[in-house]
């Protein structure tokens, strides 16, 4: 990966289909996302990638292992893996790993970090049913932090299982960002993003970004016109070197969150660092 020849870096893309068909959702809650979002057909992993190759830009990709809560199987992770091998130039392996199947998961995120390369793990509590401070995670945290990735976590309201009856069980308790808080003072030395615009909890997960050292915020799921000032704010200044593009692929286009991006009040000398030099770093890029 040529990291000078790329425009930005992506921090957050789903692999939502395998290769055979197989969706990462379950049909009811793949048809209310799809509704909610008005999403595009969701691509493979491949076709991610040339789609990413056109525009000179990188992706981070993951599917989400959500199979105790939900009953439904992942996209697998060593499809996404090899997929991202076949396509280095353009895509990084993040993976996701179930933590209710405890050291189950333990052994598979080794795994796929020694066998694979990954370098970084996705968690979206509401739709894995947990706390991210659950002790019964932290073994999962431990071999995280020891081998030196990524823990990402979706925080805040989710638009998976929005609008369906009960909200398809999906719990947003889950996904407040002073959970997270707790994990990034009891692993200090694991790198932690907190995935989204965290509404309701916006003013949480700024102040866990400027108060733990390795805690940085990815900017995915929401168009930039929609940001809240505050977090414009802070990504301007207190957090600049902290805060990444993200787009949240195939629910948004980086097309679209690009084009807003642009039309937002961010210094100049800061733009660079949101959409590629904070990402590189932190995934150790460059």
């Amino acid at each position: 990966m040529n990291i000078a020849d790329l425009a930005a870096i992506d921090v957050h893309t789903h692999a939502e289909v395998s290769a055979d068909g197989h969706s990462s959702l379950s049909p009811e809650l793949e048809a209310a996302k799809g509704a909610y979002f008005k999403a595009h057909a969701a691509p493979t992993v491949p076709e991610l990638a040339a789609y990413y190759r056109e525009r000179q830009m990188a992706a981070v990709v993951f599917t989400v292992d959500a199979e105790t809560a939900t009953g439904h199987p992942p996209v697998p992770n060593d499809e996404v893996a090899q997929a991202c091998a076949a396509n280095a130039d353009v895509l990084i392996p993040f993976a996701s790993v179930d933590p209710w199947k405890g050291k189950a998961a333990v052994r598979q995120a080794r795994r796929l970090v020694e066998e694979y390369g990954v370098r970084g793990f996705k968690f979206h509590p509401s739709l894995q049913a947990f706390h991210p401070n659950d002790r019964m995670a932290y073994s999962l945290y431990e071999v995280i932090e020891e081998l030196g990735v990524v823990a990402l976590f979706h925080t805040g309201q989710t638009g998976i299982g929005a609008r369906v009856r009960g909200g398809g069980g999906i719990r947003l308790k889950y996904s407040n960002p002073m959970d997270v808080d707790d994990v990034a003072a009891d692993f200090p030395d694991l790198p932690i993003i907190l995935a989204h615009p965290s509404f309701p909890w916006q003013d949480e997960a700024l102040a866990v970004a400027t108060h733990k050292p390795l805690v940085h915020i990815d900017l995915s799921g929401w168009s930039p016109k929609y940001f809240p000032p505050q977090l414009i704010r802070y990504a301007n200044t207190l957090l600049k070197d902290k805060v990444l593009f993200g787009s949240d692929y195939p629910v948004i286009t980086p097309d679209r969150w690009l084009a807003d991006f642009a039309e937002l009040d961010i210094k100049p000398e800061v733009r660079p660092l949101i959409l590629k030099e904070n990402a590189a770093r932190l995934l150790g890029l460059k």
